[in-house]
């Protein structure tokens, strides 16, 4: 079981990006931290998860909460589970919120593991994605962040800016690697619909990136960061020295996540209530909304909806095929008792065709990409997905 705690508040809007989040003048940040509390407690008790593997708190910005409220919600989560010693406790970072008496806040709060929104080391690209910090800023508090949690460090990158060319692209990851190499994320720059990014390219004032270069910055940021001696363990994520993160596998192993506050999606079999069956959660989106919700019946559950068992095998599926190890034998055991991985796929259909291609592996450890399968998976999953449908 994994709480995924979420702070929907940020100081301003960036140009690219359509979450849940609010910019608001004052947040009554001890009520906020009383929903969280109160939420955590209800939803650990619903789920009866004994043992808690990791706690992430993402938003929004959640680096602009208070230690204070981080602390409190971790000891919710210890009183209303095992929370261990050793567990993994990531707070999601922006370098305009991440100065060293902050960060050494939230260590002394238990957090363990940060996860910094870096986004671009370059001026340009910064303020074209409308971030609120500067390049020198993000090195500052990469840096810090180092020193407070060595090894436990990563940054998030994006590429496929409007105008970005792939030789900026590679010295930027090259110098970001110089500031942090225990834990990289890479993310393709999506226009969504809404956004002021978005109308600028539509409206003609920014040049869409070209799909060929899209994939060609991928496949160089991959390559140079297996060079560096990166493990490629999941599609958008890298790890050197063992420095995996506990929760992000967790979440593509489909094991059971927890969603606390404005927005959170979460996973989990009800048992506290009789439940058997997995369903997927959504909490409600509008935090003043929330707030009521979790005082007036200690959760703020908007939407619950049970998963069936083909449901459930197709997350399975579209998840575990993201990592380096695929769907093991046993995770898909565990799913489907009845329904072997071989009997799905091992027959003549898409999976058998792919396999031939080179693109998949299918054998006694289980079902997943090869290096190359691994960047066209979004094209790949369609076809699975129907085969598994069908049987």
């Amino acid at each position: 079981g994994t709480p995924c705690p979420q702070w929907p508040y940020c100081r301003k809007r960036c140009s690219y990006c359509n979450f849940n989040k609010y910019v608001v003048p004052a947040v009554d940040e001890a009520a906020v931290r009383a929903c969280l509390v109160r939420e955590a407690r209800t939803l650990l008790r619903l789920s009866r998860v004994q043992s808690v593997t990791s706690v992430f708190f993402g938003g929004g910005t959640p680096s602009l909460a208070s230690p204070h409220t981080i602390a409190a919600v971790l000891e919710a989560v210890a009183g209303a589970a095992h929370l261990p010693t050793g567990a993994e406790v990531t707070l999601e970072a922006n370098p305009s919120s991440a100065g060293t008496s902050r960060l050494a806040g939230f260590r002394a709060a238990g957090v363990n593991r940060l996860s910094i929104g870096v986004q671009s080391l370059d001026d340009a690209e910064l303020r074209l994605l409308g971030r609120e910090h500067t390049a020198a800023e993000a090195r500052k508090a990469v840096e810090a962040a180092r020193g407070l949690f060595p090894g436990r460090t990563s940054i998030d990158l994006l590429f496929g800016l409007p105008g970005q060319s792939r030789g900026a692209w590679a010295r930027g990851l090259e110098a970001a690697l110089g500031l942090c190499d225990d834990h990289v994320s890479l993310y393709q720059l999506t226009l969504e619909r809404g956004t002021a990014l978005a109308a600028q390219v539509s409206g003609g004032t920014l040049p869409a990136p070209p799909q060929d270069l899209l994939a060609d910055m991928y496949q160089t940021a991959c390559a140079m960061l297996v060079a560096a001696g990166f493990r490629h363990y999941e599609v958008s994520n890298f790890a050197r020295k063992g420095a995996v993160s506990t929760h992000n596998l967790s979440y593509w192993r489909a094991e059971q996540y927890i969603g606390v506050g404005p927005g959170a999606h979460g996973r989990f079999v009800p048992r506290g209530e009789g439940g058997c069956s997995r369903e997927a959660r959504v909490q409600t989106l509008e935090p003043d909304a929330w707030m009521q919700e979790v005082q007036s019946r200690g959760h703020g559950t908007r939407r619950r909806v049970v998963l069936s068992p083909l449901e459930q095998l197709e997350e399975v599926l579209a998840l575990g095929l993201r990592t380096d190890e695929g769907v093991t034998q046993e995770r898909w055991g565990h799913f489907s008792p009845q329904l072997s991985l071989e009997a799905v796929f091992g027959v003549p259909g898409e999976a058998k065709d792919l396999q031939q291609q080179g693109w998949l592996l299918l054998d006694g450890g289980g079902l997943r990409c090869t290096r190359e399968g691994l960047a066209l998976l979004d094209s790949l999953l369609p076809g699975l997905l129907c085969q598994l449908q069908r049987r």
